[in-house]
């Protein structure tokens, strides 16, 4: 399925399956116990992040050519960080570029594919991994970078934490659709330029990896979303770097997944 979340003419947070008309089926029951189409439409009055994630873990430098283009070496384990909840955003909602740094908080984006948990999972194999995934969804890992390399007394949490910098959607792709994570085309397009392009293949830790490393001795809960990494081509790899700026207009596509768009503003 193809679940998107969304509100109502009557403001009521509804979730349905992905349309094109501004009408949706909606689905009844619970997103991880088993949502089943009711033969109903609503309106889509306003699209949402496809759910309200109970945790974040996300992984940082986890391609191939992204840590080339950094001048680091690969890591030798998953680099492992958290994004708050409050981060989270939906399509069409603007990405706030923070004020509480006065000459420039250097804001960057990540496309990322997302991995959504649908049950618990505690120390859990390669080789099951993937019966833990309820699905996947496009996320933009927003970062102010000056926060994250400078001002967050090495922690990268401060610069990934700020209100919108984790823009989630514009649907939840149930893992049966895609049954191989690591070939998909993913892209980032800032107004209307591709910057970066490439495929989840380059992953140093696959998706079956993280899932195994997170889960050992801690429980990965329904609703946990991991964001896998980013691939090269970044704001600051570039030279001159490339800041996100207000009147910026960021998509962030994945193959089999669709396209999360979201405008940019000073806050």
């Amino acid at each position: 399925m193809r679940i998107i979340r969304f509100l109502d003419e009557t403001d009521t947070i509804r979730f349905g399956l992905e349309s094109q008309d501004n009408q949706a089926e909606t689905l009844t029951g619970d997103l991880y116990a088993g949502l089943t189409p009711s033969g109903e439409r609503a309106t889509v009055k306003k699209l949402l992040a496809p759910l309200a994630p109970s945790n974040i873990y996300c992984i940082g430098l986890n391609y191939r050519e992204h840590a080339a283009e950094s001048g680091m070496e690969p890591p030798t384990q998953p680099i492992v960080f958290a994004k708050p909840t409050s981060t989270v955003c939906g399509p069409g909602d603007e990405i706030i570029l923070p004020a509480c740094c006065n000459d420039g908080p250097e804001v960057d984006y990540e496309c990322e594919l997302a991995v959504v948990i649908g049950k618990p999972a505690r120390n859990v194999s390669q080789a099951d991994a993937l019966d833990y995934v309820f699905g996947y969804t496009c996320a933009n890992d927003v970062s102010a970078r000056k926060w994250q390399l400078n001002a967050g007394g090495g922690q990268w949490i401060r610069g990934k934490g700020f209100d919108t910098f984790c823009p989630l959607g514009p649907v939840l792709v149930t893992a049966d659709e895609i049954p191989e994570p690591q070939n998909l085309g993913i892209r980032t397009i800032l107004n209307n330029e591709t910057m970066q392009d490439h495929t989840t293949g380059d992953m140093i830790f696959s998706v079956v990896e993280i899932i195994e490393f997170l889960s050992q001795d801690t429980t990965l809960l329904p609703g946990t979303v991991i964001l896998t990494g980013t691939p090269q081509g970044v704001g600051f790899a570039r030279k001159p770097p490339v800041w996100l700026k207000a009147g910026d207009d960021v998509i962030i596509e994945l193959d089999q997944i669709g396209r999360l768009q979201n405008p940019v503003v000073d806050a």
